[in-house]
């Protein structure tokens, strides 16, 4: 693929598309038909804890017999526990805005939806709806916001200091995500001094033609400005990049692939991947307008989880509300981790009262997944897993670089286990109701008795006290 940008009016030249839809494809046609042993070799390279490259990554795709998916899936399973443990890291989207000067056919914020009813919350919504989110329990947010020019650099800073400050009784944001359209490097850098956690930008599809169908009209509509945002990003000190892929606009196989050749040229250029990767699938939208072809269905969405997991270990990976309850509680075992809980997309919605909910506008996408954040919680207690809402790494500078250089030994489970532990023992003292909180109690005495090896146990089960005598926001 040539790049031209004088084509495309890009003003920062430093940057090169990098995804060869010949390259991918080439991949996919030449690894059908792997053998027993190909694909076993591959699942024990990534439980090794090595990357694998995009051929390997090409054979596990083609890996389609029931056997082989089910060994997939079980290498995923053993993976996730060997890096993350049984944490399951929880947070909440805020849409802040819905104006959108795009045209994206699959997209309720569309340019073309007139039903939509555009607005962007005002200063004190955005504390109203943060207030009732922390008193949920909800330490980390992402914040969305439309591609408007309402919503430029300093807005989107305005918004994140805005959202650190807010505090409720013992209720506060410590991580502020973003989710928006692609800056230019001045305008990364702004928002960076503003404290932000990780900046996702989705390509949606990483298919050129594709994505010229999808994307009408707009500034959205330049394939290679989106594809090379988060570069911009990284070279104005985010280190913390988030990448993903919308399932259903084009062939699955080729898209796990161009994200996977997306986290290579991260690694190869700043030597580091993405910290998170996304893979929403196509859902209901208000004037949603795509055709059905590539609609992804659960049993080749589970194994998109899993061949995503082995084929990058040690990247988080976002699993969204967007799915029902069942496939969530499938796929966290081998794969996910991290989900959000308590959602709500539509603007407004989460401090709205009974009667006002029935008059907000209609959300950007249907969610499949209506559960409380406190039922969530409690779910994934009973199954065994630790919910966390841990915020350490990215304010003690393990992030980026360090963070692949700290998780490679293992310090997930040294560090994140404990704070996890942490902050779910907030979260029972503030918000958790009696019967979630018996099990959690149980839970969390189960997992201070697996960390004999942690040198701090002892710091560990003073800090578990402190918090329950007031102290809060203690990690280690």
């Amino acid at each position: 693929m040539i790049f031209k940008p004088e084509k495309y009016n890009i003003p920062d030249k430093r940057v090169e598309p990098f995804i060869d839809p010949e390259e991918i494809w080439g991949y996919i046609e030449s690894t059908k038909n792997p053998s027993v042993e190909e694909v076993n070799q591959i699942i024990d390279k990534s439980l090794n804890k090595q990357r694998l490259n995009l051929r390997e990554v090409a054979v596990l795709i083609n890996a389609d017999s029931p056997d082989l998916v089910e060994q997939i899936k079980n290498g995923a399973r053993e993976l996730k526990e060997k890096v993350y443990g049984n944490r399951i890291v929880l947070f909440a989207p805020l849409y802040i805005g819905n104006k959108c000067m795009n045209n994206c056919l699959y997209c309720g914020f569309r340019t073309s939806n007139q039903e939509a009813i555009r607005r962007t919350l005002s200063d004190d919504e955005i504390i109203k709806e943060i207030e009732a989110l922390e008193d949920n329990g909800q330490k980390r947010l992402i914040l969305v916001y439309g591609e408007h020019k309402q919503y430029n650099a300093e807005y989107i800073a305005h918004t994140v200091k805005l959202a650190y400050n807010v505090k409720k009784g013992n209720g506060e944001i410590r991580r502020v995500n973003i989710n928006a359209a692609p800056l230019d490097t001045e305008g990364f850098r702004t928002v960076h001094a503003a404290g932000i956690g990780t900046y996702q930008i989705f390509q949606e599809t990483y298919h050129p033609e594709t994505y010229n169908k999808y994307h009408v009209s707009g500034p959205k509509s330049n394939f290679e400005y989106r594809l090379t945002s988060l570069d911009r990003a990284q070279e104005a000190g985010i280190d913390d990049v988030g990448i993903g892929a919308l399932f259903g606009l084009y062939d699955w196989r080729y898209e796990v692939l161009a994200l996977v050749r997306h986290t290579n040229h991260f690694e190869a250029c700043y030597n580091v991947g993405p910290h998170t990767i996304s893979f929403p699938r196509i859902k209901d939208a208000s004037g949603l307008a795509i055709d059905d072809k590539y609609l992804v269905n659960d049993e080749d969405f589970t194994k998109i989880v899993a061949i995503l997991r082995l084929a990058v270990p040690y990247t988080g990976m976002i699993l969204t509300a967007r799915e029902s309850a069942q496939v969530r509680d499938e796929v966290i075992s081998f794969g996910v981790s991290q989900i959000d809980g308590g959602t709500k997309l539509e603007l407004g919605a989460y401090s709205a009262s009974l009667n006002e909910k029935q008059n907000l506008n209609k959300e950007q996408f249907a969610i499949n997944d209506n559960r409380s954040l406190n039922e969530i919680i409690d779910e994934l207690i009973s199954k065994g897993f630790l919910p966390s809402f841990c915020t350490a790494c990215y304010r003690l500078g393990r992030t980026g670089e360090h963070f692949m250089e700290f998780s490679v030994p293992g310090f997930i489970k040294r560090y994140c286990t404990p704070n996890a532990i942490l902050t779910l023992t907030e979260y029972i003292v503030d918000y958790a109701p009696e019967e979630t909180a018996k099990k959690a109690w149980k839970l969390i005495e189960k997992e201070i008795e697996e960390l004999k090896d942690f040198r701090n146990v002892d710091e560990l089960r003073k800090r578990v006290e402190m918090i329950k005598n007031g102290k809060r926001d203690l990690y280690f």
